[in-house]
């Protein structure tokens, strides 16, 4: 890998060297490292189009990097990976991917992730999007994420775009059985006339499953933001959906929380919060010594921590 790759590598994934444990690196398309473990077997799809993550029932404390980076303009691609977590496993699974563009073709990466978590199973997923580069040709990114939770398995996901994207559409559905817990924190910036897209469709199926989706969203110059979250209560459940964002300059933000209940033991919450930045929270900064600019970072910094 060159110097941008693995600059963009760190962003993404936060990896300045080859991490412990099982990886698959894609850079511009092709495969630029892999390792399997004792307990993760990772291999290519027989078509090519994307890799199969299978990790052994029992499995504790470890994981697995699938980050993806694009220096090369013009390169669009679409792949498929397919995560199977054994029964009674606790794992880490951290993906991402970041696009460096310098030239007048856009760029575009959809991942297409499918998690099979089986019963008891915990999961931490950690996905990270980053964009660069002076060209004109956009950063574009649309993940797809399909979560399917067997009973008693839990899934905390970490989504997390902060600046370079120029357009991004994000869908995520998950189906969660008894005793199941989903739990999605997003952190998004958009900035420009960026736009990005995020949707989630949870159906809570079993009895005494829960889900938590939370947005934090700052939309700055000319962008536009769409979070669209719906949860679904099959059956006696818990779900709970919030919308928290800042708008700014020219910034757009559009949230459409949606619940459907479908069962009398059902509760269900959503929240929505869309304002500017407080001006006694500038004041505040600026009798500090901070210039406005300056207490507008330090406020949008610790609202997306």
């Amino acid at each position: 890998m060159d110097t941008i790759q693995k600059r963009i590598l760190a962003e993404v994934a936060d990896l300045h060297a080859v991490p412990e444990g099982a990886y698959n690196i894609r850079a511009n398309g092709v495969s630029a490292g892999r390792r399997s473990t004792a307990n993760i077997e990772i291999t290519s799809k027989p078509e090519g189009a994307g890799i199969d993550i299978r990790i052994r029932p029992g499995t504790k404390k470890q994981s697995v990097h699938i980050p993806v980076v694009l220096s090369e303009s013009g390169l669009k691609e679409t792949v498929y990976n397919d995560f199977f977590i054994g029964a009674d496993s606790d794992v880490v699974i951290v993906a991402g991917c970041g696009i460096h563009n310098c030239g007048n073709q856009d760029s575009e990466h959809d991942g297409i992730h499918r998690f099979y978590v089986g019963e008891n199973a915990k999961v931490k997923y950690v996905e990270k999007h980053y964009g660069e580069g002076d060209g004109t040709g956009k950063r574009i990114l649309n993940p797809g994420t399909e979560v399917y939770m067997e009973k008693g398995s839990s899934m905390e996901m970490e989504m997390v775009q902060i600046r370079g994207v120029d357009s991004t559409e994000r869908v995520t559905t998950a189906q969660l059985a008894e005793d199941c817990r989903l739990v999605v924190k997003e952190r998004l910036m958009t900035h420009g006339s960026q736009s990005a897209v995020s949707v989630y469709k949870v159906e809570l199926n079993g009895a005494g499953s829960s889900a938590d989706v939370v947005s934090r969203s700052v939309a700055r110059d000319d962008s536009f933001q769409k979070f669209d979250a719906t949860i679904a209560g099959n059956a006696p459940c818990h779900g709970h959906t919030e919308c928290d964002s800042i708008i700014m300059d020219h910034g757009r933000i559009l949230a459409v929380p949606s619940l459907e209940a479908n069962d009398t033991d059902a509760e269900l919450i959503h929240e929505a919060a869309i304002g500017k930045i407080a001006g006694e929270q500038l004041v505040k900064l600026m009798t500090l010594g901070l210039t406005e600019a300056e207490a507008e970072e330090q406020i949008i910094n610790g609202f997306l921590k």
